[in-house]
């Protein structure tokens, strides 16, 4: 075989890959997620498949297990497994335990990914870099109105996550990434999953394989999508719980967030506080923190109703959404702080 032809051969031979899918009460969402992942132009021959589920009361594990008996064969391997613990930190864990791949990646099961969105994570992979993912674009979690609204709020600087994987329009490395594509080795590295978070544990791992010196290589040209809460309640409870966590896993790992994690905890405490001086001293703190709220609110809201083409009617809400998630993340921050001294160190019975 000439030299070129070999050369040819070794190229077109893709790494292994474990990709991970940790679900609990998920019988609505994970069919797409499943379809997507059965339409990746990747080889399925070089793919294992490993599906968590922990320990949900719908349909979710018969949904995996017909998946598996009806697809098993196309992959390397399909596994169905269960975690007990049912936190995602147990699932991921249970998951590591059975990686056999060069290769590991994670899927929520609210995503959904193009079909050349792994091929095109490992290309870089191939090409030297640790870790690899692109930009993650928000879909509505229902057709109402109100999944819409939900979904423009999250969509938001103001009202979702100013993550450089859910804006940045240029190549770069970044401080997380979600749905990434990692070497197994990276895992090997920095251990498992800490069991004792229930939300938050990506920031405190991803912190630890900073630390360990590996990079986050972000493509925007790479897009995956992921499917907002349905309702705006839903959505606030949601922010309520990052929040928390976030307050809480600073007595677990206190240096893996930003300071901007800690701006709608900042600003609850601003506003009571000046509440607090309006009734006993001053109203004019109150009043400037709100007219320079407000202006901000008004400038998001927007801008928000300038990029949507099909919705503007329904960014009239956004003002109310806005104060309400960043209220809720900001108490659900506070909450976790006072929650997390009371306990004076994190244990699986905290909370």
């Amino acid at each position: 075989m000439a030299e070129s032809d070999l050369k040819q051969k070794a190229e077109n031979v893709w790494p292994s890959l474990s990709i991970c899918v940790i679900a609990r009460n998920e019988e609505t969402a994970l069919p797409d997620l499943l379809r997507s992942i059965l339409e990746q132009s990747y080889p399925h021959s070089a793919i294992q498949l490993l599906l968590i589920d922990s320990c949900s009361d719908d349909s979710t594990k018969q949904l995996m297990l017909s998946f598996k008996n009806e697809h098993g064969k196309v992959f390397s391997e399909v596994l169905v497994l269960d975690n007990p613990g049912i936190r995602q930190a147990n699932g991921w864990n249970v998951a590591l335990e059975k990686v056999s791949c060069e290769l590991v990646m994670r899927l929520d099961a609210h995503s959904e990914i193009p079909s050349d969105y792994i091929e095109r994570c490992v290309s870089w992979i191939r090409k030297g870099e640790a870790i690899c993912g692109g930009k993650v674009l928000n879909l509505p979690g229902s057709d109402s109105g109100e999944g819409i609204l939900a979904n423009i709020a999250e969509n938001s600087l103001f009202g979702g996550s100013i993550a450089s994987f859910r804006h940045a329009e240029a190549p770069r490395y970044v401080s997380t990434l979600a749905f990434a594509v990692y070497r197994a080795v990276v895992f090997a590295d920095v251990g498992p999953f800490d069991t004792r978070l229930a939300r938050t544990e990506d920031n405190e791992i991803h912190y630890r394989m900073r630390k360990a010196g590996y990079k986050f290589f972000y493509d925007p040209s790479i897009v995956s999508f992921r499917k907002t809460r349905s309702t705006v309640r839903g959505l606030i409870e949601q922010k309520y719980l990052n929040g928390f966590w976030i307050g809480m896993t600073l007595y677990v790992s206190p240096h893996c967030f930003s300071i901007y994690h800690f701006v709608p905890a900042a600003f609850v405490a601003a506003l009571i506080a000046s509440t607090l001086s309006a009734l006993l001293w001053s109203a004019v703190p109150l009043v400037v923190l709100c007219a320079v709220y407000l202006a901000a609110i008004i400038a998001m809201t927007v801008a928000s109703a300038l990029v949507e083409e099909h919705n503007k009617a329904l960014c009239i809400w956004l003002p109310v959404v806005f104060l309400l998630l960043h209220l809720a993340y900001g108490i659900g921050t506070i909450v976790g702080l006072i929650r997390g001294f009371v306990s004076k160190h994190i244990t699986h019975d905290s909370v």
